[in-house]
């Protein structure tokens, strides 16, 4: 598989550990964030503020349009929900 375009901070509490361990924990992680990092999972977890018509968008639809526009307009705020 490709090696992954990322980085990553990876605390472990075993400093014994082989490299080739952490390799494939690594690997693991990276298969797991492929998965959820998904366009849907994206909108889902993000919202809208739209400051110019006073509303606050947060159904994942909604989202996707402001998402996919070739220029935003001012004052228009993508924000994560965590």
């Amino acid at each position: 598989m490709k090696a992954p375009n990322r980085d990553m901070l990876v605390l472990v509490k075993d400093e014994f550990l082989d490299s080739d361990l952490i390799k494939v924990e690594l690997e693991r992680i990276h298969q797991l964030l492929i998965s959820f990092e998904t366009f849907d999972n994206v909108c889902m977890a993000h919202e809208v503020f739209d400051l110019n018509r006073y509303k606050k968008i947060k159904k994942a639809d909604g989202v996707r349009k402001v998402m996919m526009e070739r220029q935003t307009k001012a004052f228009v705020f993508i924000s994560n929900k965590n």
